[in-house]
C-alpha cells in the first residue's frame, strides 16, 4: 500500500478511521500507545459524542416517531451507527440503547421463532443483532432468541422478505450474516458454522456476488448502488459491504469470491485510494463527516479487505 494513503487515513477527523487504520492496517497490538489514544478519542470527539448527546433516558433518540423512523437517525440506525463507529461497548447510554431495543423487539421476534413460515425481516434482525453483539449481552436470553432465529432465517430460507416479493434476499443474508459475524468465537452454538456455510452457499454458488443476479421482486434490476463504494449503508448492501462482511467469515479466499475482488481492485484510483459515495448523508447524522471523510472509510475498507485476502500488504 501507498504510505502516503496511510497518512491521509490517520489525518481522518473521525477517531475510528484513525484507530482501526493502526489496528487493522498497521496490525498494531492493543498496547500500543497510538491505537490507545485513538480509541479514547472515540468517545471524546466526532460523531460517537454528537449522536449519544441526542439519546433520552429511557434509551430512545430524541423526535422520533419510532425505533426506525425517521430514517436514519431514529434509535436502530443510530445504535448501528454506534457500533460502526466503534462506540465503547461497555458505555452505558449504549447499553441504555441495547436494553430498549432487546424489549422492544423480543416480542416481534420471539413471534417470528414461532410461526416460522412467514418472511421476516433479515435486514432489521441482522443490524439489531450487530450492535446487540458489539455491547457483549449475546448471553442474554432475548440476543439467544435473536440469534436462533437469525441462524434459522439465514441458512433455511435465505432471508425470504415480503418487500422483495417473498423471494430469498440477498441483502437481508448479508444484514444477517454481518450480525452473526460478531458473536465471538467462544459464544457460538453447534449449529453456527452450518448455518453460515448454507448462507455461503447461497451467496457464493447459487448465485454470483460480481453480478447480483440475486431473486429479486417481478425480476427487477439490480440496485443502482450495488457496484457503488458506499458508506454507510444501513439496511442495504454493495459489494464492498458483502466483502467486508465475508473477510470477517474468514471466507475470502472462497473461488465465489475472486472476481469480486478483482473489481475492488480495479476501483482503485491513481492516487491509492478509493472514492466512496455516502448516499444517505442527508438523512443521517451530519458528523460522519464530508466527501473526504466518506472516501477514507471506503479506503480504509478496501484495504483491510484487500489484506485479509492475501492481496496486498503494508
Amino acid at each position: 500500500f501507498n504510505q502516503s494513503v496511510i497518512r491521509w487515513l490517520l489525518e481522518a477527523p473521525t477517531p475510528t478511521i484513525r484507530y482501526l487504520t493502526v489496528r487493522d492496517i498497521l496490525k498494531k497490538p492493543g498496547t500500543d500507545p497510538q491505537l490507545q489514544l485513538h480509541r479514547q478519542a472515540i468517545m471524546k470527539e466526532g460523531p460517537v459524542p454528537a449522536i449519544l448527546a441526542s439519546q433520552t433516558d429511557t434509551g430512545q433518540w430524541a423526535g422520533e416517531n419510532g425505533y426506525y423512523t425517521p430514517k436514519y437517525v431514529s434509535t436502530h440506525w443510530s445504535m448501528m451507527l454506534l457500533a460502526e463507529l466503534w462506540v465503547d461497548p461497555g458505555n452505558e447510554q449504549f447499553r441504555r440503547g441495547v436494553e430498549y431495543m432487546l424489549e422492544a423487539t423480543h416480542t416481534a421476534i420471539e413471534n417470528q421463532v414461532n410461526t416460522s413460515t412467514q418472511p421476516a425481516l433479515g435486514c432489521l434482525w441482522g443490524n439489531i443483532l450487530r450492535y446487540v453483539a458489539h455491547s457483549g449481552l449475546v448471553d442474554d436470553v432475548r440476543a439467544q432468541t435473536l440469534i436462533q432465529h437469525a441462524l434459522y432465517d439465514v441458512s433455511h430460507k435465505h432471508c425470504q422478505c415480503r418487500i422483495n416479493g417473498f423471494n430469498a434476499c440477498a441483502w437481508g443474508v448479508l444484514r444477517t450474516l454481518w450480525g452473526l459475524a460478531a458473536i465471538p468465537l467462544s459464544q457460538r452454538s453447534s449449529n453456527f458454522d452450518e448455518s453460515i456455510d448454507l448462507a455461503i452457499t447461497f451467496l457464493l454458488e447459487d448465485y454470483e456476488l460480481i453480478k447480483a443476479n440475486y431473486p429479486t421482486a417481478d425480476q427487477g434490476g439490480i440496485h443502482s448502488g450495488w457496484f457503488k463504494l458506499n458508506f454507510p449503508l444501513f439496511y442495504q448492501a454493495d459489494i464492498l459491504f458483502a466483502l467486508r462482511v465475508l473477510g470477517e467469515l474468514g471466507q475470502l479466499q472462497h473461488p465465489g469470491v475472486k472476481v469480486s475482488l478483482d473489481w475492488l481492485q480495479s476501483q482503485q484510483l491513481k492516487n491509492g485510494r478509493w472514492r466512496g459515495r455516502s448516499p444517505y448523508s442527508s438523512r443521517t447524522w451530519k458528523e460522519l463527516g464530508d466527501n473526504e471523510e466518506t472516501s477514507r472509510w471506503v479506503t480504509m475498507q478496501a484495504m483491510i479487505i484487500l489484506q485479509q485476502a492475501n492481496r496486498a500488504q503494508v
